[in-house]
Parts: C-alpha cells; structure tokens; sequence
C-alpha cells in the first residue's frame, strides 16, 4: 500500500492527489498540517520521513525497507512510469519538452515564492505587513501566469494544455489557479489558462483531488 503524506492546502500535494486519481491508484493518506501543532512538517516523526520537512512524500511498503521518496514532479513522474496509463507525459521528445517546461514554470518559479514557509517569512521574520504580503503574493502570481498565457497562445487551442487528455503540465496549472482564485486574482487575462482550469474541473480525478475535498 501507498501512503501519501498530504497537506489539505498544499499545491504540491494537490498535483500528487490528481495523478494518483487519474492513475486510479488506491493509496492511504496521511495528513501534515502545516499549521496546527507548531507545524507538524517540524515533528521529529515527520522530519524521518522527509528531513527537509516539506510535503508531499510517499511511502511504499518494500521487500525489506519501504520506499520513501519527496517532491511533487518526482513523485508524479514516478507514478506515470509505475502506472502508464493514462500517461501523463507525451511520446514525441519535444512535445514531452515542452510539457515539462510548462510545469517547471510553475514548480520552480511561481509556487516557491508564494509557498507557506516563505509568506511565514516574510511576515514572522521580515515585519512584512499583510497588505505588503499579498501585493508580493499578487505580484508572482500574475507574472507567472502572463508568462504561461503567452506558451499557451503560441499553440492551438487544445483540450488542455498540450492535447486532448490531461498531462503533467495540467496537474501543475490547476493547483496554481485554484490559489489564484483563492487570492481574488483577477483572471480575466488568462482566457486560454481558465479555459483548461474550467475542462479539468470537469473531470472527477481533478475535481476530488480539491482541498475542499480533502481532509483537513
């Protein structure tokens, strides 16, 4: 059996959630609250899962010792190849390219400055004010997704991001947007972004992996 170390809130392991539902992977869930308890990422029991106190991780039972392995796209790449269908990458290199650029721009751009530990930051430890949180939160945000709008004009309108069926770049999108609604973002720029926002919403493997769904 699989164990998702998860948090309600967290985009990373929201992407985790979509791929094991699309995948149809039966998985146990246990829960890191990021907030209660001082943070229970910090707890020592936690800290032996992952040492750089940070979700999502899995955990899968082994012949001798179980498999422990961190970080959303790893851990979604790894369940594409464990579990190939549907896959979540294309065949063709450059199209597979692509998708992976697309999502690196999200995972390495704009979810690391807008992540948890760094508004904590910037509020408990800079003197941030909160209205000064939110324009830097803001800010990111609405760069990230001009600069995802522009990849996604350069192409044909598609179904999602890059085809007909969901991909690795699609998983990344939709926690992205999720938060920016959740901010009050004004979206009505990113027409191609709320196109595939709204089409994977339709489908229950994104839909039931929402935080509202998700306990908390």
């Amino acid at each position: 059996m699989l164990t998702l170390y998860d948090y309600f809130r967290s985009s990373a392991s929201y992407r985790v959630r979509i791929a094991l539902n699309l995948k149809g992977v039966a998985y146990e869930k246990s829960q890191v609250h990021l907030v209660n308890n001082g943070g229970e990422q910090n707890s020592q029991r936690y800290r032996r899962i992952n040492p750089q106190g940070l979700v999502p991780s899995i955990e899968e039972a082994g012949h001798n010792e179980p498999f422990i392995l961190h970080q959303s796209l790893a851990i979604i790449e790894y369940l594409d190849e464990k579990y190939p269908t549907p896959n979540l990458m294309p065949e063709d290199l450059q199209a597979k390219s692509l998708v992976r650029s697309f999502a690196y721009k999200i995972c390495c751009d704009i979810h690391p400055l807008n992540n948890l530990r760094v508004l904590n930051y910037l509020e408990n430890d800079l003197g941030i004010e909160e209205e000064q949180k939110l324009q830097w939160y803001d800010h990111w945000v609405e760069e990230g997704l001009l600069a995802l709008e522009a990849q996604l004009k350069t192409i044909r309108p598609l179904k999602f991001c890059f085809g007909d069926t969901p991909s690795i770049a699609d998983l990344c999108l939709i926690p992205q947007v999720y938060n920016a609604k959740r901010f009050h973002i004004d979206l009505s720029e990113y027409k191609r972004i709320v196109s595939v926002y709204d089409r994977c919403m339709d489908l229950e493997a994104f839909y039931n992996a929402r935080p509202e769904e998700t306990t908390s």
